[in-house]
């Protein structure tokens, strides 16, 4: 008895991928190759990261900490960066004092005004400049930048919160001051950032 020949059907494929001919095919050839490209993204992303410095945890100071040690700041940090944490106050139209000479690249640190200052303690509305100075630490900086808007003392976001101010004590620029003013100029903190104390 002869069988009956018969004829294989077309098997369908159960990837759609497998038939790039088609639409769904192509997509998903498509979405596959983003795929990958974003993991091999992430992947030289992460090994060039491996390769770069990191940016150690900076020493937090307090105000109150620098004035009761007994020893200057720029003899017991230094020039290293530090987080230095207090209340910041700034007296512009009303300071009394010189602007640092005309020779700009040391007037930004030996000037009087205006003063900026950071204190242990919040400061209240009527403080002197002669309190600010005894009680704070003078801040400064090349461009000016680092500081919140200047307010009336005991005023504005300035004082309803404590800062941290990112910088440095015992610039290089202090050796450029007046002889007068050089153990200021180093004693004053150079800031180059600042931001809200987050507990």
């Amino acid at each position: 008895m002869v069988e009956p020949v018969t004829h294989d059907e077309p098997v369908e494929h159960d990837s759609l991928a497998a038939t790039p001919r088609t639409e769904q095919g192509r997509e998903r050839l498509l979405w596959t190759a983003v795929v990958v490209g974003v993991g091999l993204l992430v992947f030289a992303l992460m090994v060039v990261s491996s390769f770069l410095p990191t940016r150690p945890d900076l020493q937090r100071v307090s105000v109150d900490d620098v004035l009761t040690s007994g020893t200057a700041p720029a003899e017991r940090f230094g020039d290293h960066e530090l987080r230095l944490v207090g209340w910041f106050v700034t007296v512009d139209k009303a300071c009394q004092g010189d602007t640092g000479g005309a020779d700009a690249s040391v007037a930004w640190l030996q000037r009087d005004c205006p003063l900026r200052v950071v204190l242990a303690d919040r400061p209240t509305p009527g403080m002197s400049q002669q309190q600010l100075e005894a009680q704070g630490i003078r801040l400064s900086s090349p461009t000016g930048e680092a500081f919140p808007p200047a307010t009336p003392i005991g005023s504005g976001t300035a004082a309803m919160e404590q800062l941290v101010f990112v910088g440095h004590f015992d610039d290089a620029t202090a050796a450029d001051c007046v002889p007068e003013r050089e153990d200021r100029c180093r004693n004053t903190f150079v800031a180059s950032d600042y931001d809200p104390l987050v507990y």
